[in-house]
């Protein structure tokens, strides 16, 4: 680690802390992770997720850069290129003025580009969020994988993945097959706060996310997913009894072909969510000109010198990149693992509508855009 010099603390996690360094030799800026777990041997960090899926996934240039892993006194440092900022941040930034759609077809683009090129070789996010999408300056990378798998993998995985307001409804009904769907719906809950500067399906608890959920999509049944009528049923939980309502409803400022992306992605079966590829298809991207940057091209469409092919440079790496800021301390919510059933409640299956029901119902009566749910 003498090869670096600390220039700031950048924040710090559950696992890892993180800071900004500059390389003594090449004067190069770097952000360094320092893991808070120690390994007794080089082959524990070898194989740990994180390092294995960002060493496959190194050729995409939305994917974060893993430059070197150094271990030290059983501790382990991963150096990443640094970012400026995270997604989130720039939307503080922007809080007054709002993304343009051109802006927020920029982002998605960029981000699609990255998880169709994970998806293809065999490795899901699991915690996708504002957070760990980084920006520098016309630059989207996706980072922290930590709790990334691969698709072939075999279940069960835990029942506890991403950040509660993108978290996919399978993953709170506690399926252990869940797969690379998830990423898809955090990617729709991701558009949705592009568009309003502020989460969608946000909650104190999971119980109050899924209900709106319910809300907008409507009741899960048999008919629309199965299979989560079946994990409702083993977990002994009440389904939300709910209308549904018109996604241009919740998101007024995003035009037709931007309302038929977002319909693919938040779907309650995982199944039939789009994937990747096939949304980078789709008329949102292919009939609108893609700006090359965040700050050019933005409502001209008669700029073709200075758009981009939506299925172009899956593969190829970036040659320019050289910074990096990731695991930003900017948290917008709490991560919190709250279960929407109470394992210890002996009467966990006569749930009715009690005055907490009512009141997460009055909540999502109260929230703008959202219907009221009630239970089964």
């Amino acid at each position: 680690m003498e090869k670096y010099q600390t220039i700031d603390f950048l924040g710090e996690g559950s696992f890892a802390k993180v800071s900004k360094a500059k390389d003594l030799k090449t004067g190069e800026i770097v952000a360094i992770k320092k893991l808070k777990k120690k390994y007794s041997t080089w082959q524990e960090c070898v194989d740990l997720r994180e390092v294995k899926s960002l060493n496959k996934l190194k050729q995409n240039e939305n994917i974060i850069k893993l430059k070197e892993m150094i271990r030290t006194e059983d501790l382990l440092y991963l150096v990443f290129e640094y970012m400026e900022k995270n997604l989130y941040e720039l939307m503080l930034q922007n809080q007054a003025k709002k993304f343009s759609e051109a802006q927020i077809r920029y982002i998605l683009f960029q981000t699609l580009q990255g998880v169709t090129f994970m998806h293809k070789y065999g490795f899901f996010h699991r915690d996708l969020k504002p957070e760990n999408l980084l920006v520098n300056g016309d630059k989207i990378k996706i980072a922290d994988f930590g709790l990334a798998r691969e698709i072939r993998s075999i279940p069960p995985y835990t029942d506890y993945v991403s950040t509660r307001y993108y978290r996919a409804p399978e993953c709170i009904l506690k399926s252990t097959n869940y797969n690379s769907p998830v990423d898809i719906w955090a990617i729709g809950c991701i558009m949705a706060e592009l568009y309003n500067f502020k989460p969608i399906f946000n909650g104190t608890t999971e119980k109050e996310v899924f209900f709106k959920i319910a809300s907008l999509l409507g009741s899960p049944n048999i008919n629309n997913w199965p299979e989560g009528m079946q994990l409702a049923k083993k977990c002994e939980i009440k389904l939300p009894i709910c209308s549904g309502m018109q996604l241009n409803n919740l998101v007024p400022n995003a035009s037709k072909e931007a309302i038929s992306l977002l319909s693919e992605m938040l779907v309650w079966d995982p199944n039939k969510r789009s994937t990747a590829s096939k949304l980078l298809q789709h008329p949102f991207f292919t009939n609108n000109e893609i700006p090359t940057s965040l700050t050019d091209g933005f409502g001209n469409n008669s700029n073709h010198n200075n758009s981009i092919n939506p299925m172009d440079n899956l593969g190829n790496g970036n040659k320019n990149d050289k910074t990096f800021k990731s695991f930003s301390n900017a948290n917008k919510q709490n991560i919190n693992n709250s279960n929407i059933f109470n394992n210890s409640n002996s009467n966990k299956s006569k749930v009715g509508n009690s005055k907490n029901d009512d009141d997460i119902s009055k909540m999502l009566e109260d929230t703008v855009g959202f219907n009221k749910c009630n239970l089964y």
